[in-house]
């Protein structure tokens, strides 16, 4: 094998099944050419360069270059966001990935490239033709009549519904981050928790309590984590906050992946600490009853 590329195209937020149709196909030309895979992505959404408000991602860009990989990229080139970057015309980011080594492209049907837009997957397979390199053009991927997009997925996270999403994603959504220190009133009622700040770009899933599958360094627990403010408390920043349940140890400053398995309730005000302990502690039993409903999950 060489370090020529075929460059599969696309923005991946999600890293879902629609995507890993491209990544597939990307793979299955690689090995024909004895080449390596790559994905192209960006360090933030594209749009944030154009309007006030965009759209909320569904990984930190680290979360999505794991998933590529996991799903058999060799090489992941992440492309700024900035002006001079998303002004330049399509053919010259096309002649840049040349200039890496691109021997080939797969795109899907409807990406949009280049400055304002202007390229697409007919003007992909035109630019390859001439130079009679391979080319691919994935067509739109759907799942139980409705289309696979980041935008659908993104709506089910909001909504809480980490179920169907996962049907979407073809793998559980998930947050990764370091472990902060909280207030350490878990401690005090019994159930210490992990605390991991959501990135201001990624989208919250719906304010509440999920069943939660906790990886820590590289071994997997259930969990009880809360995504809201902690009302109970005085707590204002949104933030994911664990229980790992059959885990003893200190998690300060260690990077944690939170996998949602499923939504429990919605985050709601106690009266006291002692309300709230009880209340998690029937939200664990919860937990556990699903793992026992599903099979063991965890090493």
């Amino acid at each position: 094998m060489n370090d020529e590329k075929i460059y599969v195209l696309g923005f991946f937020d999600g890293v879902h099944r629609g995507h890993q149709a491209l990544l597939d196909t990307g793979c299955q030309l690689a090995r024909q050419q004895d080449c390596l895979a790559a994905a192209i992505t960006f360090d933030r959404h594209p749009q944030t360069l154009f309007v006030n408000d965009p759209p909320a991602l569904i990984n930190s860009v680290s979360d999505r270059e794991k998933l590529l990989r996991d799903f058999h990229m060799a090489h992941i080139r992440i492309l700024p966001v900035t002006e001079s970057v998303m002004g330049r015309s399509w053919d010259a980011f096309l002649q840049d990935l040349l200039a890496d080594g691109a021997v080939g492209f797969v795109c899907g049907y409807d990406f949009r490239f280049g400055c304002k837009g202007e390229g697409n997957a007919q003007r992909l397979r035109a630019f390859c033709e001439e130079r009679g390199l391979p080319c691919i053009i994935v067509p739109e991927q759907t799942l139980e009549g409705v289309r696979i997009s980041s935008s659908h997925i993104r709506q089910l996270i909001e909504q809480g519904e980490m179920e169907t999403a996962e049907k979407f994603l073809g793998h559980p959504h998930f947050l990764s981050g370091t472990v902060v220190a909280g207030r350490h009133l878990g401690r005090t009622i019994g159930v210490p928790t992990a605390n991991i700040l959501i990135p201001e770009d990624v989208v919250v899933p719906k304010l509440g309590v999920y069943a939660c599958i906790c990886t820590v360094d590289g071994q997997k627990f259930m969990a009880v984590t809360n995504i809201g403010s902690r009302p109970t408390v005085g707590g204002h920043q949104v933030r994911a906050e664990s229980w790992i349940l059959d885990f003893d140890g200190d998690l300060y400053g260690k990077e944690i992946m939170l996998e949602f398995v499923k939504f429990l309730r919605p985050e709601r005000k106690f009266d006291s600490l002692e309300a709230l302990k009880r209340q998690i502690q029937a939200d664990a039993a919860a937990v556990r009853m699903l793992e026992n409903e599903t099979g063991p999950c965890c090493e």
